[in-house]
């Protein structure tokens, strides 16, 4: 008991020397000047900047997202204002979903948007073939068109003529500067699912497709539309379609089919060539042309002297995602000499790794640097052609 009594009485002394010190302390303290601090601002969200070499990268991107404004969505907004996309290509729709067409003032005011959202020359860019291929239709307030078969039958320069200058006029009213379009397929298997069957080869004779292309050239030149032709080396002979999976045209493709490139390309009429997705071992026994550099570079740069702009088809079909993923065909497309991809269902999320992996690939030596270069000039000039 008694030495409880005094532990407790030491504890007490202990706590009464130490609130005299911390009244002590405080009083001193209380006493200093201090200086008042300066208001910290919050931090802002660091935004994902693009390197110069992914900038680069990111102008070979023509990309499809949906929106049927005037109005911009924000994935819009990130595709051209922070990704800085090559281009943006429109599509009436996706299935049963309504993408970014639904009349024709709403078109015209929100390819006007896009373009003036970019400062720098942003390719809008569409599928306006006519026919079965028409995103621009008369339900939207368009003129009505015809298949590229029934131009080819009749083949009267009069009625080539009025036409071609039907599909310039409303693509460029519509402030669109890129039609992927004419196509320049030769009409070999007039059953081919997706080219015979649908109408839209000119004719079974290459000059006969040469010799119309040239005209929808011409009109859409007139207009400042670039005119992109399609599909080399030629998808005229398939009996599958590229879209759904495999294509191969080994034993039905002939070099007749490349006569419209030739011809355009001798008369310095070709703005940008589209690849297909065929598959041919007699020009490449392991890739199809979008991802062959025997097909892309030594046929169609080296051998067939072309210099402009290849793009692909799109790189969702099913001809290269059944066998590739996006990041190996990618790489395989600018080894082989593409210069620009197009991704019609694209999300800013999804493209900006797609664009770092390419920058990733160009510092690990498997993607020279001289490639994206090489792109990114040819690009750049394409896009002038609008002006």
């Amino acid at each position: 008991m008694h030495y409880i009594c005094t532990f407790k009485i030491k504890k007490m002394k202990y706590f009464k020397y130490l609130f005299a010190a911390l009244t002590i302390s405080f009083v001193l303290f209380s006493c200093a000047k201090i200086e008042p601090e300066e208001p910290v601002e919050p931090t802002p969200v660091q935004k994902d900047t693009l390197s110069a070499l992914e900038l680069k990268i990111s102008k070979m991107m023509l990309v499809g997202v949906a929106g049927c404004g005037p109005e911009l969505t924000g994935d819009m907004k990130k595709m051209v204002q922070d990704l800085k996309v090559g281009g943006i290509i429109l599509f009436e729709k996706w299935g049963t979903e309504v993408r970014n067409v639904e009349s024709r003032s709403q078109v015209t005011a929100l390819s006007a948007n896009l373009r003036n959202a970019a400062d720098y020359d942003l390719i809008i860019a569409i599928d306006q073939e006519g026919g079965k291929v028409c995103r621009l239709k008369t339900q939207y307030g368009y003129p009505a068109t015809v298949q590229a078969q029934y131009i080819g039958t009749l083949n009267n320069p009069d009625t080539t003529d009025f036409y071609a200058e039907v599909i310039a006029n409303m693509v460029a009213s519509s402030n669109i500067t890129m039609n992927c379009a004419p196509v320049v397929d030769v009409n070999v298997n007039p059953s081919s699912p997706a080219i015979g069957a649908l109408g839209r080869s000119f004719s079974s004779d290459p000059e006969v497709v040469a010799n119309i292309a040239e005209v929808f050239y011409d009109k859409q030149k007139a207009h400042k539309v670039i005119s992109v032709y399609k599909h080399f080396p030629g998808h005229g002979s398939a009996v599958t379609d590229t879209h759904n999976g495999f294509t191969d045209v080994t034993n039905t493709w002939s070099e007749q089919e490349l006569i419209p490139y030739k011809r355009l390309i001798a008369a310095g009429k070709c703005d940008a060539i589209m690849s297909a997705h065929v598959f041919n071992k007699n020009l490449d026994a392991t890739y199809p042309a979008t991802l062959s550099y025997n097909t892309m570079t030594k046929l169609l740069r080296q051998e067939m002297k072309y210099s402009g702009v290849i793009m692909t088809d799109d790189m969702s079909m099913g001809a290269i995602t059944e066998k590739w993923t996006t990041d190996e065909a990618v790489e395989l497309a600018i080894n082989a000499g593409v210069d620009m991809f197009i991704f019609s269902r694209a999300d800013p999320v999804t493209l900006r790794k797609t664009i770092a992996t390419i920058a990733k690939l160009v510092e690990a030596g498997k993607i020279p640097q001289s490639r994206i270069d090489e792109s990114y000039t040819r690009i750049t000039k394409l896009a002038a052609k609008m002006k």
